[in-house]
């Protein structure tokens, strides 16, 4: 089953997608978020008989436009942890994203002058969370995952890097893509290819089963530090060959179009337009 926020008529609802550009509203949610408060969101989604709603991908909102909680991973898999000269962690390296940086998956991506000379791409398996979970154990951790979306992290490089915490540099106003819809849990399987391109060129390629913490080992290892209420997102890091880790490095330029897209998820793309 997928899942999406739809913009209708100056507002949002939540809908069952029924097809690339037709969903089922889901009567009584503003959005995604809203409704995996209910415990028995998944019913509710199942029999949802509302208005039938034909949409345009611009329609489609950010699938939990204002989650509590945004937790990134970083240095998560294999190749991108070699290309940026490290070695692979014994814990996962976290940090915040705030909602504020969210937009849709087909939303232009503004970036402000003094934050364009290092902008760069990371494609993201998103997680999200379907129930409270506090001190989670692993073999646990999949009752609390409702399914699983795409983030497009555009990142600030020269922001990232002016202090020894990423968090400036990864959670800038409405830079991050977050769609096209939540895929529930059952109906994805991991081991497909993430890909991330830049216009047409594709500029990373790694299978989502190359993550060194999977979602499950980090729901138990964030929920012992704080717990991960519904709608919670977790970010669980992006593939190697970004363009910060290139010799000469590459950064986004303006009107340049990233595409990020999952196997089994859809895709998301972002166009940058420069203040």
């Amino acid at each position: 089953m997928r899942l999406a926020t739809l913009r209708v008529d100056g507002s949002t609802v939540a809908a069952r997608v029924e097809s690339e550009n037709s969903a089922v509203a889901i009567d009584g949610y503003a959005n995604v978020g809203e409704l995996l408060q209910e415990d028995n969101w998944q019913e509710i989604a199942e029999k949802a008989a509302g208005e039938a709603v034909e949409f345009a991908k611009e329609d489609l909102d950010a699938v939990v436009p204002a989650p509590k909680k945004i937790i990134c991973v970083g240095l998560n898999y294999a190749n991108h942890i070699k290309e940026m000269g490290r070695n692979l962690p014994e814990v996962p390296t976290l940090f915040i994203k705030f909602p504020d940086a969210l937009v849709g998956p087909y939303d232009d991506v503004v970036v402000p002058e003094y934050a364009n000379s290092a902008l760069d791409w990371e494609g993201e398996l998103a997680v999200v969370i379907s129930k409270r979970a506090r001190r989670v154990k692993a073999a646990d951790a999949g009752e609390h995952i409702a399914g699983y979306a795409v983030m497009n992290d555009y990142t600030m490089r020269d922001y990232q890097y002016r202090t020894l915490q990423w968090h400036q540099g990864k959670s800038f106003e409405k830079s991050a893509g977050f769609g096209p819809w939540l895929t529930t849990k059952e109906d994805f399987t991991f081991g497909g290819e993430l890909a991330t391109y830049l216009e047409d060129e594709k500029v990373q390629s790694t299978p989502t089963d190359d993550l060194v913490f999977g979602p499950e080992q980090l729901i138990e290892y964030i929920s012992r530090i704080y717990p991960l209420d519904a709608g919670d997102v977790i970010v669980t890091g992006t593939p190697g060959g970004v363009g910060h880790a290139r010799d000469p490095k590459r950064y986004i330029g303006d009107g340049e179009t990233v595409k990020v897209e999952i196997d089994g998820l859809g895709h998301i793309a972002n166009k940058t337009v420069f203040e």
